[in-house]
């Protein structure tokens, strides 16, 4: 526990070190590890979405205030297996899934896909003036 706290600290740092000196803009690596950061976020963000209810929903619901509706999760119980979106209602009315997951499991994915593609651009336009820089030397 105590490497994860000295590792995440240090992890942002050397993420944050380019944005504020202005180089991120030219590095591949910083949108490579912006991508990965991403991915990670998406990864908690899905676990938090998918362990909402619990081992025991009925338990949560009534933890949350709600009642738990049995026939209803019978009726839609195809709904409470799928990948996305989440859900985990106690009834019609209430969701145990907070309303931020679902929005944030598109978001992230989508910009981790962007940032892997301005990474690969940004890794071939540095290629090319590497290769035009060797040609002019020579």
């Amino acid at each position: 526990m105590s490497i994860i706290l000295i590792l995440v600290p240090v992890l942002i740092g050397l993420w944050c070190y380019p944005l504020f000196a202005g180089s991120w803009r030219r590095s591949p690596v910083w949108f490579a590890v912006t991508a990965v950061f991403l991915l990670l976020g998406t990864g908690i963000t899905y676990l938090i979405g998918a362990l909402a209810g619990g081992l025991d929903t009925e338990e949560e619901c009534h933890s949350a205030g709600q009642a738990y509706d049995s026939a209803y999760r019978r009726e839609h119980f195809r709904e409470f297996g799928q990948w996305y979106p989440l859900h985990e209602r106690c009834h019609a009315g209430y969701d145990l899934v907070p309303a931020w997951v679902n929005p944030t499991l598109a978001v992230l994915p989508t910009l981790a896909v962007a940032s892997l593609a301005y990474c690969v651009r940004l890794a071939v336009i540095n290629r090319i003036i590497r290769r035009t820089k060797k040609k002019d030397t020579s």
